[in-house]
């Protein structure tokens, strides 16, 4: 179990953050993103048998839930997927919660700043 750190590229009123080599029970460290109003993510990579991950968020950096899509469903997956995030958070993580030894994932946000 490991914390990754994600990657952080700035566009004008634009961040992608990008956790990669996410394994079972690996989580990411927090990306900050109080400042951002909209918020997607994608999930790709290889799941594994019994691969499931969960895009948390916080407002107090130390208790984390599961944030969900316009829907209201847990933005919890067992494949690829691209979700639009609900809440705006302070900071937002991924965490793999299961998987094997193949699992593998890389989840990508797309945030954009209000004008």
């Amino acid at each position: 179990m490991a914390t990754r750190n994600p990657t952080v590229t700035y566009d004008y009123n634009r961040a992608t953050v990008v956790w990669t080599g996410l394994l079972n029970g690996d989580d990411g460290a927090a990306f900050e993103g109080f400042d951002w109003a909209d918020a997607s993510v994608q999930i790709t990579g290889t799941f594994g048998v019994g691969g499931s991950i969960n895009m948390t968020g916080s407002n107090d950096g130390t208790n984390y839930v599961v944030l969900t899509d316009p829907q209201g469903n847990a933005i919890t997956k067992t494949s690829a997927a691209v979700e639009q995030i609900s809440e705006g958070v302070k900071s937002f993580k991924p965490a793999v919660t299961a998987g094997d030894g193949t699992t593998s994932l890389t989840v990508t946000m797309y945030a954009r700043r209000n004008r």
